[in-house]
């Protein structure tokens, strides 16, 4: 939201798209082989494909999930086709690679939708055609527009973190900066809103936009980039210097602001946290980087929807419904009625 060189996760500003649009996605077999632009379907006794679309091929956290789906595709002897967006918020780049993915003969799509709108017209014309749409990591918007969702619970993730701050920060004032995804998508508002749940606001979580709090000082969209993550956070200490409190929507994020943390002199005065749980990330933790952050599980998701495809394929049976893929907070510094694991946990579990 897993966001970019971070999670998001794209992770996902509004750009401007030329004629290569119709190329972000370039979808391929395996690793690195291109698929027709228009095959016939796949006949009944041909190779079970499936495909896997992610917002970018660089974010450690689809690197790793598409490892997973590859491995899990392997086994079940499928064949798997592979896509990603030039950048995160793509959206004309995986509408083509779901183009691309029918017209090849897949019976199912596992994506992480950049634009979790603007995305959905595509999904439903892939479905129209009979094949099967899961979600992964991020849920579309609505919903109910993939067939299944198998992803960590995002407004939990945010919750935990939340809570480790109410905790440790105890009797303080808060100053909080929120390095947030953008507006719009999915993942970064329920992590944002659950963060703010666990300070202790009534926030539902099935908002649909950035809940609001007094204590935030300062908000900055960052798009889960490590170099924007910087340049947000020094933007933010020239407006309020006094920040005390970090979120950020992934791992990147929070390792880019740490950057501008060390650089004013604020390293270790301001405690950070963050999503993610990626191994850069939980080394993060261990240094001191980060506080804490919530670790999800990419191969987990991968898989699952690997093999759920396949049992459409053989069986007729269609994924449906949400599937909570598990988040744990990861911290060096446990916080008293805060449940964590360690980072000797965290590195044991990470990906990336």
């Amino acid at each position: 939201m897993p966001a970019p060189t971070a999670r998001r996760r794209w992770i996902l500003v509004p750009v401007a798209l030329g004629a290569t649009a119709a190329l972000a996605a370039a979808v391929s077999t395996g690793s690195s082989a291109q698929t027709r632009s228009s095959a016939a379907p796949a006949s009944a006794t041909a190779q079970i494909q499936v495909g896997l679309i992610t917002k970018t091929d660089t974010n450690p956290f689809f690197v790793k999930m598409k490892q997973g789906a590859q491995k899990a595709a392997s086994s079940a002897g499928v064949k798997l086709l592979t896509a990603a967006g030039k950048f995160d918020g793509d959206n004309a780049g995986q509408v083509t690679a779901i183009e691309n993915m029918v017209s090849a003969g897949v019976k199912g799509i596992l994506i992480t939708p950049s634009d979790t709108k603007a995305i959905v017209p595509a999904i439903k014309k892939a479905r129209a055609k009979g094949v099967v749409v899961i979600a992964l990591d991020t849920p579309t918007d609505p919903q109910s527009a993939t067939d299944a969702l198998y992803a960590t619970n995002n407004f939990n993730a945010g919750l935990l973190i939340g809570k480790y701050v109410k905790a440790r920060m105890a009797g303080k004032t808060l100053k909080i900066a929120t390095l947030d995804l953008k507006p719009g998508i999915t993942v970064g508002i329920l992590r944002h809103n659950g963060f703010l749940a666990g300070l202790g606001d009534k926030v539902s979580s099935t908002a649909t936009s950035f809940a609001k709090d007094s204590r935030v000082v300062c908000s900055q969209d960052t798009q889960g980039d490590q170099a924007k993550g910087q340049t947000a956070m020094e933007n933010c200490l020239q407006k309020s210097p006094d920040i005390n409190v970090l979120y950020t929507i992934n791992e990147p994020a929070a390792l880019g602001a740490y950057t501008a943390l060390k650089s004013a002199g604020k390293a270790g005065k301001v405690l950070v946290v963050s999503v993610d749980g990626g191994c850069t990330g939980v080394k993060g933790v261990k240094a001191g980087q980060i506080a804490a952050t919530s670790q999800q599980y990419p191969l987990k998701m991968a898989s699952l929807g690997v093999a759920a495809v396949v049992k459409f394929a053989k069986a007729g049976t269609k994924p449906s419904g949400y599937v909570d893929t598990g988040v744990n907070l990861i911290t060096g510094k446990p916080a008293k009625g805060v449940t964590s694991k360690d980072v000797a946990f965290g590195l044991a579990n990470c990906w990336g």
